[in-house]
């Protein structure tokens, strides 16, 4: 009856540590914005994770065996984690994140500014040379052209 017990007590723990994942998950998706390939790539590899974790607890606590126990303690696991800890742990883990984000972008803006006013400053220089360059490609591109269109018209002849 103790192994039962101890079985149920795993499921239930592996259901809070399912959903703690997820909720890093959640925080790292509300810091730094992501696309909807993205959400569904970690989804996937989450997913994937958490049946090779389940699959494990049950081939090594049960011999493989589903136990409905397990599974209603581990649902229980993830309510009760989701209703007591989740919001306060996604609310206020992301705030913090952000604004430590928040900060350290504002560091490297502020690095990387003498880059920039230099890059500014050099570029017009490098625009009217790239400006020179796109126009002799566009002339190099009509000189083929016509080259082209009139060997095709000699061997149409």
């Amino acid at each position: 009856m103790s192994s039962e017990n101890e079985f149920l007590l795993h499921a239930l723990l592996m259901g809070i540590f399912i959903t703690f994942v997820y909720d890093i998950l959640r925080i790292l998706r509300r810091t730094i914005p992501h696309n909807g390939f993205m959400v569904s790539l970690e989804d996937l590899i989450f997913w994937i994770y958490c049946a090779e974790k389940v699959f494990l607890m049950m081939y090594h606590e049960s011999d493989g065996n589903l136990r409905w126990f397990a599974v209603i303690g581990a649902l229980t696991g993830m309510f009760l984690y989701k209703k007591i800890v989740s919001p306060w742990f996604v609310k206020y883990v992301s705030l913090g994140l952000g604004k430590v984000l928040g900060i350290f972008l504002k560091i490297i803006n502020f690095l990387c500014k003498p880059f920039r006013i230099a890059g500014a400053k050099t570029g017009a220089a490098a625009g009217a040379a790239g400006n020179r360059l796109v126009r002799f490609l566009r002339r190099g591109k009509r000189f083929i052209k016509k080259k082209l269109t009139f060997f095709l018209k000699v061997l149409k002849m």
